[in-house]
């Protein structure tokens, strides 16, 4: 029927019109042979080879979650696929995505493994929030792990650090050198923390068997994984990192260095730093005296201090920051006349340099997990940064983070109190909570909109122990609107004391079908 045409005598016919080309052999009916050839050149593919099965997925010996809360999972991964935003009112109903983090939380308490059937879900649900992805991942597991292999758009989870995998014992030393020398980058991330949590040395060890031949984003990782059980034995290793050819790799292996007193660096470091700072006794007041560094030779480069500074920022105030904050706090007593950091903090600093120096002990005190130096400045006249106070804070005990951020929020209210909340424990103490909830009732008498606090009302959604859940009933009643009060505020609020009553019941059901209660 067809004669002797090609298929492309009949894309040529097709493409030019059979005008201008006649239908091949003659043929009037330009689709019936374009059907004939199609039918043929379909019918005479020969199959391809059959490609490599996939491995099996590893198993993962942890339990499923029970089956009231799979469905809960189920539910809240539902909502999180067809969420979208509604603008600024939000209603009284609960945010389900927004219970997705402390559902993982949760899950990882009793140490759960993700139900097979959402595992993909989860994998997209952590792939469009990179601040689900660490609970996610370990949720997952190494299963997870194993399907991210086979999707691309899964293949952030195998850059991670979740610690995903279920590791071998630190015992089984042919177990882990395997999976150190032949693991995904995530696996021998969680490997190493692993090893470093059970026996820092064999960490170490392990770690040292393969440096010189990792990528240099690799080893920069590998290094921050030394700051679980950082001790004095590993300050060979450090010493020898600070000559690494990534600047990355020099000025982590420096912070490190300096978070050990009495490692050789921090002594090099304070031999700088007393240079710079000093007790002026010239009249009947003592200050501190400052004279800031006149250059940043190579043996300071060498030891972390990065020479060029940022924009808008004098090249001796840089430097001097950097020499303070990585000398040992305990230097600062002898050099300042045996004051106690309460007292050091309060003294006068000569032509300005307050600022600087507060700010250098500030980072020096969370460097080093120095709780009485973060009292000190907390308590003292120099940290006004909200950020450099959270970081102090979180350098103290739970008790009595809490208990400092319910005194702040007590005088000074919650609109600078979001970034303080943060870094408190969850759920939050007793204290706490009652200074949040009672902020929010005088935020709402005073008839000012809700969404002015809506971070801080999301915070307590999350945080609030869901016991306050009876107690918040009574807030969800529409307030008598106040003279002066911003038009329909009481009922927004009301609304959001609604939600927020619902979301804490709906933590405590989720702890419950967690607990199989």
């Amino acid at each position: 029927m067809t004669g002797t045409a090609t298929w492309e005598d009949l894309v040529t016919a097709a493409l030019l019109g059979t005008d201008r080309r006649p239908s091949p052999a003659g043929a009037p009916a330009l689709l019936d042979i374009a059907a004939v050839h199609t039918v043929r050149r379909r019918a005479g593919l020969r199959p391809a080879p059959a490609a490599a099965r996939p491995v099996p997925a590893p198993p993962d010996p942890r339990p499923e979650p029970p089956a009231a809360a799979r469905r809960r999972l189920a539910q809240l991964l539902a909502d999180r696929a067809g969420a979208s935003n509604s603008g600024g009112r939000r209603g009284a109903s609960p945010d389900l995505t927004e219970l997705l983090p402390p559902w993982l939380t949760a899950a990882a308490h009793f140490g759960y493994r993700a139900p097979a059937s959402l595992i993909d879900a989860l994998l997209d649900a952590a792939r469009a929030r990179s601040d689900l992805r660490p609970q996610a991942l370990a949720f997952v597991g190494p299963r997870g792990l194993w399907l991210a292999r086979l999707n691309p758009e899964w293949k952030y989870a195998l850059r991670g650090t979740s610690g995903a995998a279920v590791l071998p014992s630190p015992d089984d030393a042919g177990a882990v050198r395997r999976l150190w020398e032949e693991g995904l980058f995530a696996e021998r991330v969680a490997l190493l923390s692993a090893v470093r949590a059970d026996a820092p040395a064999a960490g170490l060890d392990l770690l040292a068997t393969t440096w010189t031949t990792e990528r240099a984003e690799d080893r920069l990782m590998f290094l921050d994984s030394l700051r679980t059980r950082l001790t004095a034995a590993d300050e060979p290793f450090l010493e020898q990192a600070l000559s690494d050819r990534s600047r990355n790799v020099r000025s982590t292996a420096a912070e490190l260095l300096s978070a050990l007193p009495r490692s050789a660096l921090a002594g090099r470091m304070a031999s700088r730093a007393v240079t710079c700072v000093s007790l002026d006794r010239t009249d009947a007041h003592a200050r501190i005296a400052v004279e800031a560094p006149h250059e940043c030779d190579a043996a300071m480069q060498r030891d972390g201090v990065v020479p060029v500074p940022p924009a808008g920022r004098g090249e001796r105030s840089w430097w001097l920051g950097q020499l303070v904050e990585a000398a040992p706090l305990a230097v600062w007593p002898g050099v300042l006349g045996g004051r106690t950091p309460q007292q050091i903090v309060t003294l006068a600093v000569t032509d300005g340099w307050d600022e600087e120096l507060h700010a250098a002990w500030c980072r020096a005190a969370v460097r080093q997990g120095d709780a009485d130096w973060s009292r000190a400045l907390l308590d003292g006249p120099g940290t006004a940064s909200l950020a450099e106070r959270a970081k102090l804070l979180a350098t103290l005990p739970d008790g009595e983070r809490a208990d400092r951020v319910a005194r702040f929020i007590a005088g000074h209210g919650l609109s600078e109190a979001f970034q303080l909340l943060s870094v408190c424990a969850v759920p939050w103490a007793e204290p706490l909570g009652r200074a949040v909830v009672e902020a929010l009732e005088i935020a709402r008498d005073a008839g000012s909109y809700p969404w002015s606090f809506s971070g801080v009302m999301g915070l307590a959604e999350r945080c609030l122990d869901p016991v306050e859940a009876r107690r918040l009933e009574a807030l969800t009643a529409i307030p008598a609107e106040a003279e002066g009060a911003s038009p329909g505020a009481g009922g927004y609020w009301s609304e959001a004391f609604q939600r927020l009553v619902a979301t804490l019941q709906l933590r405590a059901a989720m702890w419950e079908e967690l607990a199989g209660t």
